[in-house]
């Protein structure tokens, strides 16, 4: 499908592997200028949570296509300012954010035809005033035209202590080594996939996360679409 996505309206694409704060960061970003939040992420997790609702083989390409195309998934901002998912009319946010849901989600997002297939919908999402999105091929593939991209990362083991203190606050039982080998594979997975492998946009700035509180991370990038 062609791309019909409008293009006078500024995107600021945020990158970055898995903890390095790109969706904490997005969404302030997105809160601060009043303009619309694509979590790309979501969509691939979604896909992976309903093909798992629907007992689908990780490795069959064409089951895993239909069901991107077939599967409703719509956003809502909650009272408390949270971003809820909903898939095919139930809310499976909660899911989305399991270990299960990322490791599915890593997988599809290596099959060629599943990434076309989503992406008309994350193009979509470009409306006035603007969109801050954030994922991992924001900058390269999605809205390479973007005005402004940024590359975000930090240490294996930093942004393993993130997901680690993040799952515990939730009641899940996890492990700092298991989180950490998690982490690792994930990036690898992620930056040897012949389609869209993480890695920043050439004129992406880069910003190293590693100890810096959120307020200056989102203080950085925000003085980026200033200029």
């Amino acid at each position: 499908m062609p791309d019909t996505s409008d293009h006078t309206v500024p995107v600021l694409a945020i990158d970055g592997p898995s903890g390095s704060g790109k969706g904490t960061i997005s969404r302030r970003v997105a809160s601060h200028l009043g303009w619309h939040y694509l979590d790309s992420g979501a969509l691939y997790r979604a896909v992976g949570v309903a093909a798992g609702w629907a007992d689908l083989d990780l490795d069959d390409a064409g089951a895993l296509v239909r069901c991107a195309f077939d599967t409703e998934i719509r956003f809502r901002e909650a009272a408390d300012g949270e971003l809820r998912v909903l898939l095919n009319g139930h809310d499976a946010t909660d899911e989305l954010r399991t270990e299960t849901a990322g490791a599915a989600a890593s997988a599809i997002a290596a099959i060629p035809e599943v990434r076309a297939a989503l992406r008309d919908r994350q193009r979509a999402f470009r409306q006035p005033p603007g969109l801050v999105a954030d994922g991992r091929d924001m900058g390269t593939v999605i809205f390479p035209d973007a005005r402004w991209k940024v590359f975000l990362t930090a240490s294996a083991e930093e942004r393993a202590e993130r997901r680690y203190k993040q799952l515990k606050d939730k009641g899940v039982s996890v492990t700092l080594d298991g989180l950490l080998r998690e982490i690792l594979a994930r990036d690898a997975r992620d930056a040897s996939r012949p389609v869209a492998p993480l890695r920043p946009a050439e004129d992406a700035v880069r910003i190293d996360t590693t100890g810096m509180p959120i307020d200056a991370v989102v203080a950085r990038v925000l003085e980026l679409t200033s200029q």
